[in-house]
């Protein structure tokens, strides 16, 4: 790897690094550690399995849910960050090639690799595209799911990051502006800006709410979708960037604090707290354990509550 390499990659971790204290770990039915890849970023789950995508590795590791499991590492494109699952197949957002890569679920098989904008990061499947967010060309992408075709390029700005569908809409995360941007998912028809935290990294909706992770300010807030009201803001570990919500409570990974935080969907109260790996960024639930990559660990860890 050059100099220029190591340089480039570096700059990605200055947004996310932080350093923190340590907490008391709470009791918990269960909480268990697996090896993953170079790097595990984003995570996505099939139901069955558990998805990693490697950022340093090129590879997307698979894990099987129920006991962690290596199951198979995967070729994908230059530095995988991000991953959606389709119901068939999973997609990992390249962000050194400018691509998504898709892989079938069933086994990893390639099947195909897909030009987007600029340094994607965030990924989100909306019941039929996909869509990217391209960081350094302040864009978002829609992808048709079932063949990669681009459907449209929409500017949005401030370096986006994360994403959220609400059924309608999609909610993007402007990294740089402090803000959240909604547009009209089938057209991609901007509407509405509102404030947010600072550095606002990744999206969540929980069926009637989008929450967002303000990964400068150490808070989460959760808003009201049809007006944009930011409701509650809530303090959390240091520097959160990643949400899962579980059917009752709405997880975040405090990349700082090398830890996870459950908070009460209700009032946005911090429930308790989990000591992870190291550097934790993705999380998701796969319908009974939490799981989180544990970047700066090369693990991922899965806390069954």
């Amino acid at each position: 790897m050059s100099t220029t390499r190591i340089i480039t990659r570096s700059v990605v971790f200055t947004f996310l690094l932080a350093t923190g204290g340590f907490l008391t770990q709470p009791a918990v039915a269960s909480i268990e550690t697996f090896p993953a890849g170079d790097h595990p970023f984003g995570l996505a789950s099939d139901g069955t399995n558990i998805w990693a995508a490697d950022f340093d590795g090129n590879t997307v590791t698979k894990l099987r849910a129920s006991d962690g499991t290596l199951l198979g590492t995967f070729p994908a494109g230059d530095a995988p960050t991000y991953a959606a699952y389709d119901g068939a197949n999973i997609w990992v957002t390249d962000y050194y090639g400018d691509t998504v890569t898709k892989l079938r679920a069933s086994d990893g098989a390639l099947l195909g690799t897909f030009p987007v904008g600029s340094s994607p990061i965030g990924i989100l499947f909306d019941g039929q595209n996909i869509w990217v967010a391209n960081s350094a060309d302040d864009s978002v992408s829609k992808l048709l799911a079932s063949d990669g075709t681009v459907l449209g390029t929409f500017p949005v700005g401030g370096h986006p990051y994360g994403l959220a569908f609400d059924g309608s809409n999609i909610w993007i995360s402007s990294n740089w502006e402090n803000t959240l941007i909604k547009l009209r998912a089938r057209d991609g028809a901007r509407r509405g800006r509102i404030a947010v935290g600072n550095l606002p990294a990744n999206l969540l909706f929980d069926g009637s709410k989008i929450w967002v992770a303000n990964y400068s300010d150490n808070t989460v807030s959760r808003i009201e979708p049809k007006t944009g009201e930011i409701e509650l803001t809530t303090d959390v570990g240091t520097n959160p960037i990643d949400l899962a919500f579980d059917g009752q409570h709405v997880w975040v990974t405090d990349f700082g604090s090398s830890d996870v935080g459950k908070l009460r969907r209700a009032t946005g109260s911090v429930q308790k707290t989990y000591l992870t790996g190291n550097s934790p960024v993705g999380v998701v639930f796969d319908g009974t354990s939490i799981w989180i990559a544990n970047s700066g660990s090369d693990t991922v860890t899965k806390i069954t509550p």
